[in-house]
């Protein structure tokens, strides 16, 4: 084959494997990279929860006065507005249909009937638009004795119009930013999201360490043993939420009446409740915050099966001739778990620590079902939701949700830069 059939044949396999890429770019660009990018766009526009779509006009009919006998007056009222309270709405058409039997009678401006089609136009609707209006008609006869003298509606309006959404207009602000940096919650919003996640992944890889080395044996029952332990994983975690806010309960909780029956404590303890709790320990007093400590405790039981897994992998692929070369060499069981058993895991704790911290920092579930955010728990997500659904700031929960991202990134960053890389 001569080298311009070759080079010729390369290209035109070159451009078939990108041409099979492109779907999984779609893919890629439509479930991971368009959220990230609308949410940064949504970030940078001042935007409430009803602004996600275009402003619409509204139009409702109520019957005022219905008729008795023929001659007399049907009034209806026409309620319009705009459904926005910061965007016009321009060009409005606001249409009906009389039922037959109706003469218009009394019609304010714009409205006109023609023929039997009610119609008003409208240059312009300015926001937050509010208007009432009566239109009177007479009935004759065929309208008294007929089907329409009691029906629940007699015109039927609709209205349209032409406005812009605010969403996707190149108007942009750096107000949500500001609002959010500058707000008392965030800053003990951020810290408390660090010490959650830290405490969170560290006592999740801390379980899984123990329960590994549990079962890095042989006995009868170790395949059930492993399969029990992957429980508060695989549950749904709504289920042992309310499970774990049912043994915590104050006055009925199985937790606190151990505690209360075992002389422990006088009285129940709000665990999920309490900011703060005194402890004495060693003669020391010291405060604890209760609530938090309680959420990372049910944060490093749920996932400690998932370091479990990882942990006890890597520790049967350890060869048996270390452990022996150091017990020949009188080596004492903590000697040897520091000097063979942690090196040897280093790579998968650093892993683990990664994954668990990520995962955690970007938690909303656990923490949402447990407290709510409340008693000094509230970390980035339960804010982020709090903006975006509790007071309906869209744009203000995105830039909470930005600046989650951007830390997030940071720690990244420097994980990645100064986690030395295992030897093999």
């Amino acid at each position: 084959m001569g080298r311009k059939q070759y080079k010729g044949l390369a290209e035109r396999e070159a451009r078939l494997a990108i041409l099979m890429l492109i779907p999984a770019f779609l893919i890629v660009f439509a479930i991971i990279l368009f959220p990230v990018l609308l949410n940064f766009w949504i970030s940078f526009k001042e935007v409430q929860l009803g602004d996600l779509r275009a402003p619409a006009p509204v139009a409702r009919e109520q019957i005022v006065q219905r008729p008795r006998r023929a001659g007399d007056a049907l009034i209806l009222e026409y309620q319009l507005r705009n459904t926005s309270r910061q965007d016009p709405i321009e060009n409005v058409r606001v249409t009906g249909t009389v039922p037959p039997g109706l003469k218009a009678a009394e019609l304010p401006e714009p409205f006109r009937l023609e023929d039997r089609k009610l119609v008003a136009r409208y240059d312009r609707w300015e926001p937050a638009f509010s208007q009432r209006v009566q239109l009177v008609f007479t009935a004759d006869a065929s309208f008294v004795d007929g089907p329409w003298l009691q029906s629940a509606d007699m015109t039927f309006p609709a209205a349209d119009g032409r406005s812009a959404n605010r969403l996707f207009n190149f108007t942009f602000t750096g107000k949500n930013y500001r609002q959010v940096l500058s707000s008392t919650s965030f800053w003990p919003a951020l810290a408390t999201s660090f010490i959650y996640t830290t405490g969170g992944a560290i006592g999740a890889i801390l379980l899984g360490l123990l329960a590994a080395q549990l079962l890095n044996t042989r006995f009868h029952g170790k395949s059930l043993m492993r399969g029990l332990l992957l429980f508060p994983y695989v549950a749904p975690v709504i289920a042992v939420a309310f499970t774990w806010s049912f043994l915590l309960d104050p006055f009925s909780g199985t937790f606190n009446a151990l505690l209360v029956r075992f002389g422990v404590v006088s009285e129940g303890i709000s665990f999920l409740s309490e900011r703060t709790a005194a402890v004495s320990l060693f003669g020391f007093s010291f405060r604890i915050p209760l609530a938090l400590s309680t959420v990372i405790a049910f944060d490093a039981w749920r996932y400690f099966p998932f370091s479990f897994l990882f942990i006890l992998a890597r520790l049967q692929a350890i060869p048996d001739a270390l452990y022996e070369s150091a017990e020949v060499d009188g080596a004492t069981p903590y000697q040897k778990f520091f000097r063979i058993t942690v090196p040897q895991l280093s790579g998968v704790l650093g892993t683990l620590f990664l994954l668990r911290f990520m995962w955690t920092f970007n938690k909303f579930d656990d923490v949402f079902l447990l407290t709510g955010g409340a008693a000094g728990t509230q970390t980035l997500p339960i804010q982020v939701y709090d903006y975006a659904f509790g007071r309906a700031d869209i744009g203000a929960g995105a830039a909470t949700a930005v600046m989650l991202f951007l830390f997030l990134a940071v720690f990244l960053i420097i994980y990645f830069r100064y986690t030395p890389e295992e030897e093999a």
